[in-house]
């Protein structure tokens, strides 16, 4: 099957209606491709992954359903089973254990991308073109912030990926400052 960037949106917006869920998918994507070029991997099909890791959530948001049915889905469109796999690796309860890169960085992403939005929002510009690493950093601390966010698997996720923390909060910044407006995250700045 050749992974289209195209195919995969529709399937993601044919799942997924609400906007929150499919920015978030947007940010994972654009984290998961400048991830893929530091890597010298596949910018298209990591970014796919990131595209459609949650697209069965908004349907099926129990843990006995997600990721499990939109793994089914992706099998019944001959996605390649690692990306499945991938998909499968970023949850922790459904007991595929993260072996490749692309499943390291997809979990490491993830929750950094939701955080990193948050973080952005809060903002008196709501941009994230002037967010910096040490604002996440410090909104960490703050148990009371974006309390939803597991502070133990942002840490892990860059322990994953054999990075120090602030390395790779300041990575996935960056890569989400390149699709700040198609985020919603230009804010005042634009």
């Amino acid at each position: 099957m050749a992974l289209i960037r195209e195919q995969a949106w529709t399937l993601l917006t044919e799942y997924t209606r609400g906007e929150s869920l499919r920015r978030h998918a947007l940010a994972v994507e654009a984290a998961m491709r400048g991830y893929a070029r530091m890597a010298d991997a596949d910018e298209e099909a990591w970014g796919i992954v990131g595209l459609l890791h949650d697209f069965d959530y908004e349907r099926w948001p129990d843990l006995a359903d997600h990721p499990f049915r939109g793994s089914e889905i992706l099998r019944s469109l001959d996605y390649p089973e690692w990306i499945v796999r991938a998909i499968l690796s970023h949850a922790d309860y459904t007991g595929v254990a993260r072996e490749a890169l692309v499943e390291h960085t997809l979990f490491a992403c993830d929750e950094m991308a939701g955080f990193v939005t948050a973080a952005a929002l809060v903002r008196p510009s709501k941009s994230i073109l002037d967010l910096e690493a040490r604002s996440v950093l410090k909104r960490m601390k703050d148990k009371a912030f974006a309390r939803a966010v597991s502070r133990d698997d942002l840490r892990l996720g860059a322990e994953e990926l054999g990075l120090p923390l602030a390395e790779h909060v300041a990575n996935v910044i960056r890569f989400m400052r390149a699709q700040a407006p198609a985020l919603g995250l230009a804010g005042q700045l634009a």
